[in-house]
């Protein structure tokens, strides 16, 4: 098997010295390994470290203890090479939807040296990819003209303008109705398999993990760890009617009774 993409070794963070002293740590002795273009969902309890591991694969937290590598690089800061979406769009008002999603390419070298250049050819691209997600025709509209599932595809669109090899994902769909949840749901699924970037979804939806992902990792209770990993082997591409099939509620099932155990004894089912 080739180098992995994502590779968390033994990774150890307290937020401050103090709880560093103190033997506190937000999440615990995390070893992982991710390959290119795999797509991974993240599920556990509230408040058991996902969105700090999501913080440690960025950068934008380096380790108490252990080694993290992306792409074959010890992560030393934040990373150019990911692009972020999380449940509130926070789109800029004031800015058309292509005008917000062309906002990475305007403060992210390479492409801000020469955005002012090449800003048709910028504006083009972001274009595109916004009609790939159904927004065609409100490309020039504002946030406030477009409802919250409409907000949430540009969003996601303004993580994936400068072509990072990963998109992380913060319950992103969280504050939808079901119906716009699994539209968007579809459209990640297809961006997903025509771009092969990386993934990671951190999600408390069970069935979003098993419909998207490729591998679901449980984490236990703070100090977060992962206690279970379960391989997705439902067939791609997968529509929404895999859904209701017996294969796929086994596995939200399975995966809700790991954490059932977990918010009562802190211990995963055995596998």
């Amino acid at each position: 098997m080739s180098e992995p993409f994502v590779d968390f070794q033994r990774v150890w963070l307290a937020y401050n010295e103090e709880l560093h002293a103190q033997g506190k740590f937000a999440v615990e002795d995390i070893t992982l390994q991710v390959q290119r273009g795999e797509f991974i969902a993240i599920v556990g309890p509230s408040g058991c470290g996902k969105s700090t591991f999501m913080k440690l694969t960025t950068g934008l937290k380096m380790p108490t203890r252990g080694s993290i590598r992306i792409g074959g690089e010890p992560v030393t800061g934040p990373l150019k090479i990911s692009g972020m979406a999380f449940q509130a769009p926070s789109l800029l008002p004031w800015r058309t939807t292509v005008d917000n999603v062309l906002l990475p390419l305007e403060i992210v070298e390479p492409y801000r040296s020469s955005f002012k250049a090449k800003r048709k050819e910028y504006e083009e691209k972001a274009r595109k990819l916004l009609q790939s997600v159904g927004l065609g025709g409100y490309e020039d509209k504002f946030p406030w003209q477009l409802s919250g599932g409409m907000q949430q595809r540009a969003s996601i669109c303004r993580a994936l303008v400068h072509e990072p090899q990963m998109l992380l994902l913060d319950e992103p769909f969280g504050a939808l109705d079901a119906f716009t949840r699994e539209e968007l749901w579809c459209a990640l699924r297809d961006l997903q398999a025509a771009q092969k970037f990386n993934v990671i979804l951190v999600t408390h939806d069970l069935r979003e993990s098993v419909f998207l992902a490729d591998t679901v990792y449980v984490m236990s209770k703070s100090p977060g760890r992962f206690v279970v990993k379960r391989d997705i082997d439902l067939p791609r591409p997968r529509d929404l009617e895999v859904t209701y099939t017996p294969a796929f509620t086994d596995i939200v099932h399975e995966l809700r009774g790991h954490i059932g155990a977990i918010r009562k004894t802190g211990v995963a089912v055995p596998q």
